[in-house]
């Protein structure tokens, strides 16, 4: 009797064992709720979750590596996905279904990694005060715009990545010159994050605001007034990155080398890359699909169309050491 409870309970834990996936996420949305529930009403796999910056959890991952605690890791830049799987802390997802999905020249060269949403780097200009945008990154530096450009610190992921592209197309001196140019058109020191710099925007406080795309989709829908105000303010601008197109960045995931419960992970992988989800992401979120077929909703239609650089995304963690530097040694805060 006793070796049959035994038996019972070790199918009980295997079991037990097999209906959770873990999650190390930097994404702090409440669309991820409803999405992960979603999956775990669908599949009766729990999405166990633990929230942190980049470092931390590439940190916990290192020291987890020869006894991993977590599945998969998402983060939203394509720079730290990068940052990881060059450390060795990613094993490819091999999910034929996946890999069919995504956009061609979106997904990881290497395997190692998956986008799961898409976001531009625009911006958001003045409807009242500027007749002549800029319309390249590059235009953003011109001595003409000065004192009206409002935009983030270069603590920013999505911040450093911009530059990382810029690099990756245009080479470092170039890229100095554009920091240098954007820093001396400040319209103010950096604060906040892009949602402000719209709203400064629409104050008078500059001209010109740098933004992820998906934050005038949560603007426009907000319930509060100001922030619709806001974003009725402004006009939308992509710009293009030499001849490559509008630099894009991507939330993303990558399966952990070791991950204990690698099936449910690959399964959470396919969840979240299904047309369903997808259009969940964009109609919650604001975000775009990053798969075949998936058309944008009537807000992002609103924006415009645009051409994303997809040749850049892979090369953004080997020059982000670099857009750090150029950073500093410009002085932007």
């Amino acid at each position: 009797m006793k070796r049959v409870i035994l038996l019972l309970n070790i199918l009980f834990l295997a079991a037990t064992a097999a209906k959770e996936v873990r999650l190390y996420t930097e994404r702090h949305y409440d669309s991820d709720k409803r999405i992960f529930k979603q999956f775990t009403e669908q599949t009766g796999i729990e999405v166990k979750v633990v929230k942190a910056g980049a470092d931390e959890l590439i940190a916990r991952m290192e020291a987890e590596k020869d006894a991993p605690q977590a599945d998969l890791y998402i983060t939203v830049d394509a720079a730290t996905l990068g940052r990881a799987s060059a450390k060795g802390l990613f094993q490819a997802h091999d999910s034929q279904t996946v890999e069919d999905r995504i956009l061609d020249g979106l997904a990881a060269a290497d395997g190692t990694w998956v986008p799961l949403t898409m976001r531009a780097r625009v911006f958001a200009t003045s409807k009242e005060r500027l007749e002549s945008p800029p319309t390249s990154y590059a235009g953003l530096a011109e001595p003409g715009y000065r004192g009206r450009v409002l935009v983030r610190s270069s603590t920013s992921h999505y911040n450093q990545s911009l530059l990382a592209a810029i690099i990756a197309a245009s080479g470092r001196d170039a890229a100095m010159k554009w920091a240098g140019g954007v820093k001396n058109n400040m319209a103010r020191p950096p604060q906040g994050g892009d949602r402000d710099q719209i709203r400064a925007v629409a104050l008078g406080l500059g001209d010109i605001a740098v933004t992820n795309s998906y934050y005038l989709g949560l603007l426009e829908k907000s319930d509060d007034p100001k922030d619709r105000a806001a974003r009725a303010a402004v006009n939308v601008v992509f710009p293009d990155l030499d001849g490559r197109g509008t630099h894009v960045n991507i939330s993303g995931g990558g399966i952990i080398k070791g991950a204990p419960n690698l099936e449910n992970a690959v399964k959470l992988l396919e969840f979240l890359t299904s047309d369903e989800i997808q259009g969940l992401y964009q109609e919650l979120n604001a975000e775009y699909a990053v798969v075949k077929g998936v058309e944008p909703t009537a807000i992002q239609k609103g924006w415009g169309e645009f051409t994303p650089d997809f040749e850049s995304l892979d090369e953004l963690s080997s020059h982000t050491v670099d857009a750090v530097r150029i950073f500093n040694l410009v002085g932007w805060p």
